[in-house]
Formats: C-alpha cells, sequence, structure tokens
C-alpha cells in the first residue's frame, strides 16, 4: 500500500510519499517537483497538469484554474466573480454549483468545480502510481482552514470520485506544523512550558497565519486567521496592470482588449516578480505581444513595491488576529518559520522582520512543507506504516449553532445552542439530551455568517430523529444526540439514543483500618457493601435521518461513471497518438535504413517495393490518416513490417552470428590468459619454494641435515 500526501494548490501541485524511511516529493511525467492545478479540454481529449499548462496560451477560453477556490460554491458566491478575473474559461451556474463551461470533443459542455477537482486528483493519481509502481489508493489532502463544511464535503466527494481514499483533510498550516514537529527530537515535556511557532503560509493566492504550540509527542493549534486575497498572483496582477498602461502609451496597444496578449504578460510578469526577488531591477521582453508588436519594459524593485503598497499595508492584520486570539503577544513566539512562496519577496521579509524585531526562520522547503506533512498525516493514520506518535490537535475556525422546535410540553425551553465555538479543540464529540415525547428535527449553522468565505450559506445540515415516543407514563424520552465534528472538519449527528432514570446498586469502596493492611486467609469474607444510585441507562438507539451540503449518492455515481468514461477516452487518445508517433518513427528509421545498414541484405526488388509502401504511408499519414483510429495506425505499421521483416530478419541473423565469433574468440582469448596466469603462477610457486628451501639450508636447520644418507644423494 501507499501513503500519499497532496498539496491542493491554487497554481500548483506537490505529492509527498512517504518510503526509504523519509519523505520524498514525487516529480510529474516531464521531471518537475510540482504540476499545475490545471484541466483542459479540447476536440479529442483532456488536458490535465503539465498538458494544460503546455497548451493554455492556444487554448484559454477551455483551460480552467482556481480548481480549490471554487470547489463547494455557489455560482451566486462574489467570490466566484473575483475568480473569473483569474479565469479564462467562462463560469457559468450548474445546478447551483459553480462551475465551467467548455468546447470538449466537438460539443459545449458543463461541468462543476467538484468534477473539475475529481479530474486532477485523478491525474496525480495516476503521476503517482506510476513513480511508486503501485496502486495509490490512501492519502491526506490539504485545504486552507478557511473552508467550510461544504467545500470539505465536496473535496471528500472530488477524492472519492477519482478513486481516492481520503483519509483526512488537513488545514495547510495544520499540515505544515506537523511537518515541522514530528522530526524534533528535543521539544519541552507535558510539564514544561510549550515552544510556541507561528507558521505564516502566503503562497499564489490566500496567506494564513497559524500559532502552534508544541510539546513533545503533540502539536495543538492556538489560532488561525487569514487573508483569503492576498497572495502571489495578486502582485503579478498588478504589475500586468502597469505594463498594460506602460505599453498603451508606448507601443500603442491595449492588451486589455487581447485575451492572449494578457495571459502572456501575466507569465511575464510572474517570471518578472521572481527575477526581482533576488535583483533590484529586471528588463522584460516580449515579442508579438500583439499587433504584431515587440514590446520592452525595466522595472524596478522599488516600482513593484509601489504598485503592491495597499497589499503591504495588509500583512500584518493576519498576525495581530492571530496573537489576539491566543492571549499572546509577539514576545511570546519563541520561532517565525515562513513557507509559501510569496515570502521570497524582499518587501514582505522585511516587513515582517521589523514587526517582530527578530529574524525570519526558512527552516522549512518553502514550496514542498505542506505535502511533507500531509504525506506524515497519512503516514500515521495508516497502518501500514510505523511513525512516531505525535498527535495533532487543531481547532474550529467558525462557530456552529444547534436550532431545534420548541416543545409544546417545554414552553420556556430554549431552543438553540452553540455547540462547537470558535477555538475549540478538532476533531471533538459533543452529547446532545433533548427530552421529547415525539420525533423532532435540528439544524446545525454557522452562527457568525459575517465570518464566512463570500457569501457561503452558513446552514450545514439538518437532522431528524425518529423513533420518539412518551413512555407508558405519558413522561419524556431522554433523547442523547452524538455530534461529531470529525477530523476533516465535517460536522455529523452520527447516533442517536435513549436512556431512563433507574436506580441501579454499585459497590461502596470501604476503607481499610491502620491494622487491617493485608487480608489474612484465617479472617472470615465480609459480605461487600452496596449502594442504591440513580443513572441514566441506556434502552435502545433512536434512528437519525441527515440532510447535508454533500451531494446525493445517485449524483456521484453519475459524476464517477462520467469521469471513468472520460479516463478511458483519454487513455485510447494517448495511446493512438503513441502508435501514430511510431508508425512517422519508423518511416525515417526504414528509409535511413535501407540504404544504410539494411542495404546489403534486401535484393532491389525488395527495396524498391519497400520504399514504395513508405511514401504511399507517409502520404496516408498526412493526408487521410493524420486523424484516425488506433487500429488503423496497427494496421498500417502491420503492412511495413510484413515487407520489412524479412530484412531486418536477415541483418540480424548476421549481427548475432558476428556477435557469436566475437564472443567465441572472447572466451578462447580469456581461456588462453587463464592458462597463461596458471603457469605463470605454478612458475612463481616453485620459485618461491626453491628460495624458501634454499634459506632454510643456510641457516643450518632445514631438514635435509636429518633426513638418511640415500634421501641426501
Amino acid at each position: 500500500m501507499s501513503v500519499v500526501g497532496i498539496d491542493l494548490g491554487a497554481q500548483s501541485t506537490k505529492i509527498g510519499v512517504a518510503r526509504n524511511k523519509g519523505i520524498d516529493i514525487i516529480t510529474n511525467e516531464v521531471s518537475n517537483r510540482q504540476t499545475p492545478s490545471l484541466v483542459g479540454f479540447t476536440a479529442r481529449s483532456r488536458h490535465i497538469g503539465e498538458a494544460a499548462k503546455g497548451g493554455e496560451i492556444s487554448n484559454l477560453k477551455n483551460t480552467v484554474g482556481s480548481l480549490k477556490r471554487l470547489i463547494g460554491r455557489s455560482f451566486n458566491d462574489p467570490d466566484v466573480a473575483i475568480e473569473q478575473e483569474y479565469n479564462t474559461a467562462p463560469l457559468v451556474d450548474v445546478d447551483g454549483q459553480a462551475g465551467v463551461e467548455v468546447n470538449y470533443l466537438g460539443k459545449k459542455e458543463k461541468f462543476t468545480a467538484t468534477q473539475l477537482v475529481a479530474m486532477f486528483l485523478g491525474k496525480i493519481k495516476d503521476i503517482t502510481s506510476k513513480e511508486l509502481r503501485l496502486p495509490v489508493s490512501d492519502c491526506t489532502i490539504s485545504v486552507p482552514a478557511w473552508f467550510t463544511d461544504v467545500q470539505r464535503r465536496a473535496m471528500i466527494d472530488a477524492g472519492d470520485i477519482a478513486g481516492l481514499n481520503v483519509l483526512r483533510l488537513i488545514n495547510d498550516t495544520t499540515a505544515t506544523a506537523l511537518g515541522w514537529g514530528i522530526t524534533k527530537l528535543d521539544l519541552p515535556g507535558p510539564e514544561e512550558k510549550p515552544r510556541r511557532v507561528m507558521f505564516i503560509d502566503i503562497g499564489y493566492s490566500d496567506y494564513t497565519c497559524s500559532i502552534v504550540e508544541f510539546r513533545k509527542g503533540e502539536l495543538n493549534v492556538k489560532s488561525t486567521t487569514y487573508d483569503r486575497h492576498f497572495g502571489g498572483r495578486n502582485f503579478d496582477k498588478a504589475l500586468t496592470e502597469h505594463l498594460a498602461d506602460e505599453f498603451k502609451e508606448k507601443f500603442k496597444v491595449d492588451i486589455r482588449t487581447h485575451p492572449k496578449a494578457w495571459a502572456r504578460t501575466l507569465v511575464a510578469a510572474e517570471k518578472l516578480k521572481k527575477v526581482l526577488s533576488a535583483n533590484p531591477q529586471a528588463p522584460i521582453n516580449i515579442e508579438s505581444l500583439m499587433e504584431d508588436t515587440d514590446v520592452r519594459a525595466m522595472i524596478k524593485r522599488d516600482e513593484l513595491e509601489s504598485m503592491v503598497k495597499p497589499l503591504l499595508e495588509r500583512l500584518t492584520v493576519p498576525i495581530d488576529q492571530a496573537l489576539a486570539e491566543a492571549k499572546l503577544t509577539a514576545a511570546d513566539i519563541d520561532q517565525i518559520e515562513m513557507v509559501g512562496g510569496c515570502t521570497r519577496v524582499p518587501a514582505i521579509k522585511e516587513t515582517l522582520t521589523n514587526y517582530f524585531g527578530k529574524t525570519l526562520s526558512f527552516t522549512l522547503n518553502q514550496d514542498e512543507a505542506i505535502a511533507r506533512g500531509c504525506a506524515f498525516s497519512c503516514a500515521t493514520l495508516s497502518p501500514v506504516f510505523r511513525v512516531r506518535d505525535f498527535s495533532v490537535h487543531d481547532i474550529v475556525n467558525y462557530p456552529i449553532d444547534f436550532t431545534w422546535e420548541q416543545s409544546p410540553e417545554i414552553p420556556d425551553e430554549d431552543t438553540s445552542l452553540t455547540v462547537f465555538s470558535r477555538g475549540n479543540v478538532m476533531p471533538s464529540t459533543k452529547i446532545l439530551t433533548f427530552y421529547r415525547k415525539q420525533p423532532f428535527d435540528l439544524e446545525a449553522r454557522y452562527s457568525q455568517a459575517e465570518t464566512m468565505p463570500g457569501k457561503v450559506n452558513p446552514w450545514i445540515g439538518r437532522f431528524s430523529v425518529k423513533g420518539v415516543q412518551a413512555d407508558a407514563n405519558n413522561d419524556f424520552m431522554i433523547c442523547k444526540l452524538k455530534a461529531r465534528l470529525n477530523l476533516h472538519g465535517i460536522l455529523n449527528v452520527e447516533s442517536g439514543y435513549y436512556v431512563e432514570d433507574m436506580e441501579v446498586e454499585e459497590p461502596v469502596e470501604e476503607e481499610k483500618k491502620e491494622g487491617d493492611a493485608m487480608d489474612t486467609d484465617e479472617k472470615e469474607e465480609q459480605p461487600k457493601k452496596t449502594r442504591k444510585v440513580k443513572k441514566q441507562v441506556r434502552k435502545g438507539d433512536l434512528p437519525i435521518t441527515s440532510a447535508t451540503g454533500g451531494f446525493d449518492e445517485s449524483v456521484k455515481a453519475a459524476w464517477t461513471e462520467r469521469e471513468n468514461s472520460m479516463y478511458m477516452e483519454d487513455k485510447l487518445v494517448a495511446e493512438t497518438d503513441e502508435k501514430k508517433n511510431e508508425l512517422e518513427a519508423s518511416i525515417y528509421e526504414l528509409r535511413d535504413k535501407i540504404d544504410g545498414v539494411y542495404s546489403e541484405f534486401a535484393s532491389d526488388e525488395e527495396k524498391e517495393k519497400l520504399r514504395a509502401k513508405l511514401s504511399a504511408t507517409e502520404d496516408w499519414l498526412y493526408e487521410d490518416g493524420d486523424d484516425t483510429t488506433k487500429s488503423i495506425y496497427v494496421a498500417k505499421m502491420d503492412e511495413i513490417r510484413f515487407i520489412a521483416g524479412p530484412i531486418i530478419q536477415r541483418y540480424k541473423e548476421k549481427v548475432e552470428a558476428e556477435r557469436e565469433v566475437i564472443r567465441k574468440a572472447e572466451e578462447a582469448a580469456a581461456s588462453k590468459r587463464r592458462a597463461e596466469l596458471a603457469a605463470q603462477k605454478a612458475t612463481e610457486d616453485a620459485a618461491a619454494q626453491n628460495e624458501e628451501n634454499a634459506r632454510k639450508y643456510a641457516e643450518g636447520d632445514s631438514e635435509m641435515k636429518d633426513a638418511p644418507a640415500e634421501d641426501k644423494q
């Protein structure tokens, strides 16, 4: 079995696997350690990851990004409108969900964000399987700490559709903290002051700050805050807007009216930003950007910092919030760990260094820390790996209320309760008690809708409790419901049961007298004293039906079937292209070799026949055969092999005969050499023996002195 951690990023995704007694970040099909989080659609197949990135500029309207920021959203959420700014494919409403409309297989198709994430996770699964040469199932996936219940359910559903068993959804900074802490051997003990570390993660699209306390074998998240619209892409966009103004003024081209020109400038701006992180100024040159116009500019780092000044002014806000929620000051933080690509920006490092008055720490890999933490999390949950015990105690980021209808028999009953407060440890289970004579419903919702991302519906779920009735004396049934916020951060009412107040006898512990330190056999056994106490005894279960933000099983089944169908279509297209390339390569190879190494093994008639077949196949390949089926390419290859086969066979037979002659000659030479070495060794041994006998004779202790006379002759 495999242990896989997936850092699903807004721009790129990293995959960590447990192997070689550690965590490795694996490479994709083009040997990159991160895979673009993109899904593209064409008239023949889907392009996912690197293939989508390679064709993005020429296929803008059918290439989708921002996958994790769209999943679990309704189309009318204002955050979806923001994501449209960073997507060239049109975002649309798909049955109430945010989705995309693209041209796929020659017709318009709509896919929800959940389906898009499932497609991408399927690609990640394939990359991992090929690298490990093992089937991949169990995994841990990172999500932003601000993800809500419906977004987390959608991510689990996407994993299911892709054929992945998601053992845990873990918050980004919690994964980073786990990867940092699990390898530390010098953490304080249970009774000592904890080590407090602040993790600041500024990635491509968002910024998260967590304060975590570490003790030996555990971590406790004390607070997590975030800015959901602060990241590298905001820097890229600010730089692109500046360049758009400069190009319009200097070169009279308006890239805002030309999506392809805008996209190319955005790519160039990202590269320019990275260069400016290490240099005070850098040039930008883009050939034939628009209307056959080449553009160029020189940007200074100071200019970029001026462009993003409004962003930099927001930099310390999440930190202040995190310290306030944890009831700590900056002086209480022992270490500030920086992760995320955007933390390389000098202005960000300088601002935070000045804020804390201490050196920032960059001991973690800024791009891969989350993936490593996810892999550690998966390893701790997997039965096939032995990992050092390390407990992870995350916290609830949004308070959750339960509401219910008032019982007619209890007019002063409260009808709402905050069951999970912000900052509660997660996972967590709470037992709710109700006194009822008939079945009832309760609802769960987030209590502070204004703190939610975008305009997410605060409703989480409705739970109907069945089987409730009055007892024989027309008294209330005491109903107990187990509400659990699991390790994914998803809420469920897992079970219900009813209890009765009953008198039960329980033993009373007697205090031993001073002289009774030891019982003896002679002492008579005294009857144990008991007492009657009232206790609630579980009498039976209560069925519960749930309606939550997750998708119906029938919908998931239909999406899974569609995904499997598209996967097989992609596989067939890839195999067809492979056979087409093989046919084309064979034509050029045989044409070259028939006048070269194969020349002496073919008659003039055979050569002419093969040349004619190769020319005819080449003409067909670039006309009617440009887009056909795999079986036809295989048949064309077989026709060529039928003619070329005997020629190739003769060549191979001669090569094999030559190899056999060489092998026999090498064996004879080796045998001769071994004989020479053996004779040489025998001569050397005889000489050494003679020398030894002469030495002994000269020293007077030779055995020859004591030998009989006849032996001395």
